[in-house]
């Protein structure tokens, strides 16, 4: 199973039916990305609680007048079945610079601008925007 493309579709799920909170089972790749969402606007603001020895991690999403989800599409890109890696010259650029390319590095989960700007290559993991 793939628990960052269940941990994706939640998240496209819940803004969908507009819930403001969102539960998900807590793991470190999954603090990471949604580290990167919080710095990069795209949630609110996310918690972590332990409930029956389980670690939860709730996330408060984040509206444009309480209407639409400020996370318009959230798509996998490399999977367990087809990684996708590339270089640091070669990253692609989301809706032309408007969104955010996911990428896991040697340094970290960081973001496509981030990545170019320390001339990181590593696996995009999804796009955002």
């Amino acid at each position: 199973m793939d628990v960052i493309a269940d941990f994706l579709t939640r998240i496209r799920n819940s803004s969908l039916a507009k819930h403001k909170i969102l539960e998900i089972p807590s793991s470190k790749i999954k603090k990471e990305i949604i580290r990167v969402l919080l710095e990069n606007g795209y949630i609110s603001d996310y918690k972590i609680e332990v409930e029956k020895s389980k670690k939860i991690i709730k996330i408060a999403l984040k509206y444009y007048k309480e209407k639409t989800s400020v996370i318009k599409k959230i798509i996998r890109i490399s999977k367990p079945g087809l990684r996708k890696y590339c270089k640091y010259k070669n990253i692609p650029r989301v809706l032309n610079g408007l969104g955010i390319a996911i990428i896991s590095t040697s340094n970290g989960i960081i973001t496509d601008k981030q990545a170019i700007k320390q001339k990181i290559g590593g696996e995009i993991l999804c796009y955002v925007y």
